[in-house]
């Protein structure tokens, strides 16, 4: 009987101890996962918060990314009519250079003229120095070439140098009534400004 019963008590003990072995277990178990500790800000993450996080972020990189094409496009267009216009313009006033040097001539040849024309003398050679300028000015023409038409006209600061004034009773102030350079116009653009001389105020 005795031989039972320390048998009883040994298979209790083992019982106990088997069960002390459990609780350690889950204490352990319990206590690693305390000290692993939550990842920041609380809690586990949320799998769809993050996948909705990382969509978002992406569909604001995808936006900046179109705007900046859509500048860049843009930019890349206004560039492309910007070299247009100036190659335009360039072809446009291709000859200005050409045409500039030319008037010089046209004043020397203008200044025969009228020196032959108060003297009188040798109108064969006048009548072919005429000749000559109206076909250089008529040429010039079809190019672009304009003359500016000054004395009779009020004096333009855009198209017009003043070089002096001069009292006149016959116009009015500020009125161009010589010309002592002619101007000229090359299509639209001015190639060169007129000298004048400008009727003083109290003339007229």
């Amino acid at each position: 009987m005795v031989k039972k019963t320390k048998g009883a008590a040994e298979t209790s003990a083992e019982v106990d101890n088997s069960k002390e072995e459990v609780v350690a277990g889950a204490q352990e178990a319990v206590t690693e996962a305390g000290s692993a500790g939550p990842e920041p800000g609380g809690g586990e993450t949320d799998p769809v918060a993050e996948l909705t996080r990382q969509r978002e972020e992406a569909r604001a990189e995808a936006q900046e990314n179109h705007d900046k094409m859509l500048r860049m496009a843009a930019e890349l267009e206004n560039f492309k009519k910007r070299v247009a216009r100036e190659k335009e313009t360039s072809l446009k006033y291709a000859e200005e250079n050409i045409l500039r040097e030319l008037l010089p001539t046209i004043d020397n040849m203008e200044r025969a003229l009228e020196q032959g024309q108060a003297n009188e003398a040798g109108n064969s050679l006048l009548e072919g120095v005429e000749m000559t300028l109206k076909g250089l000015l008529a040429s010039l023409e079809k190019f672009g070439l304009k003359p500016l038409g000054s004395v009779g006209h009020p004096f333009d600061p855009n198209f017009h140098e003043a070089i002096g004034m001069e009292a006149s009773d016959e116009v009015a102030a500020n009125t161009v009534v010589k010309e002592f350079q002619k101007g000229y116009l090359y299509k639209e653009r001015l190639l060169r400004a007129a000298k004048v001389i400008v009727a003083a105020a109290g003339g007229r």
